[in-house]
């Protein structure tokens, strides 16, 4: 046969429905793609590893083990659905529920530290939705892994408006990636410029560049040993990410800026002027965010009838991630 056209494999891949199935007793659970029951049976006894012999298995919602054989009803249900397997003799009760949940407390911390984060983020955007911009890009990656039907029912809202919140946060982060590249091609180009002209000054007065480079190493930094208030993630961000400013939340900027710059030059491993340097774009970058806050606050204070947020005119048009 011929090989499929980029339409087709498109089209196949729109059919395909997000699912996450486990095992009654089993705390593992796994995420899969199936465009039809059959399939998700299929793959649910490989990544499951259900031996042969306790085939078939039936499929029911984990919530509360309405058993899922009807192929329309299947495919009516919203992606990242739970599902339990149950194997050949196995049969779902009360007890299934909440061994379905349990495993989420017998978890690793992190995991549950995780599941307590994207609930605070989530109550932080039920508050006011303009903290969207005052998040960091940890923080937004965090609600857009959330599964829908989740953050849907913590916010209280429709499954098709949390998926065009969840869109609007990847086009927030997709911003932030942009905006770091075009200035990371503006720094090289800067860089290029400031190489050429040390190139022509050398030709020129080659007595200067000695001190030229004494006037760099006699502002480098003396210790390493300030201490400051910022935290081993911030500082390792600060000193590794491209444009950082854009990476972190508006109150990790703030302590950024509170920072005395010899101080923060001596963390980071810096001279005084790059810190300095740092502390400005975290500045613009926080005044920058916070005008957006204010012009968001200000517009939704002169519609008429609004008092709280515009749930229900966000748009509809979705975007793909």
């Amino acid at each position: 046969k011929a090989p499929w056209g980029l339409a087709e494999r498109h089209l196949m891949a729109a059919r395909l429905k997000r699912c996450v199935v486990r095992r009654r007793d089993g705390p593992e659970q796994h995420g899969v793609a199936a465009s039809c029951l059959r399939e998700l049976r299929d793959k649910a006894c490989g990544v499951l590893a259900i031996d042969k012999t306790k085939e078939p298995i039936t499929l029911v919602l984990a919530e509360d083990g309405t058993i899922v054989d009807d192929e329309d009803y299947f495919l009516c249900l919203p992606s990242n659905t739970k599902f339990v397997a149950l194997a050949k003799d196995e049969k779902w009760s009360s007890k299934s529920l909440d061994s379905g949940t349990s495993w989420l407390s017998e978890s690793v911390d992190e995991v549950d530290s995780a599941a307590e984060k994207w609930k605070q983020l989530a109550r932080q955007l039920k508050d006011d939705l303009s903290n969207i911009i005052l998040m960091s890009e940890e923080d937004l990656q965090v609600l857009i892994d959330v599964p829908c039907s989740d953050l849907a029912e913590e916010l209280a809202q429709s499954e098709t408006k949390i998926q065009v919140l969840q869109d609007t946060l990847q086009q927030v982060l997709d911003r932030r990636e942009e905006e770091r590249q075009s200035r990371q091609l503006l720094e090289l180009y800067l860089e290029a410029l400031k190489t050429e002209d040390s190139i022509l000054s050398k030709v020129a007065e080659p007595e200067a560049a000695p001190k030229k480079d004494m006037d760099v190493v006699d502002t480098g930094t003396s210790s390493t040993a300030a201490t400051t208030a910022l935290s081993d993630q911030v500082l390792a961000a600060l000193k590794d990410k491209p444009a950082p400013e854009l990476c972190l939340d508006s109150q990790d900027l703030e302590l950024v800026l509170k920072e005395d710059a010899a101080a923060l030059a001596s963390a980071l491993g810096w001279d005084k002027q790059k810190a300095g340097a740092l502390q400005e774009a975290c500045d613009q970058e926080l005044s920058k965010r916070l005008k957006q806050v204010q012009t968001l606050h200000s517009l939704r204070s002169t519609s008429k009838g609004k008092k709280t947020l515009p749930w229900g005119d966000w748009p509809s048009s979705k975007r793909k991630k």
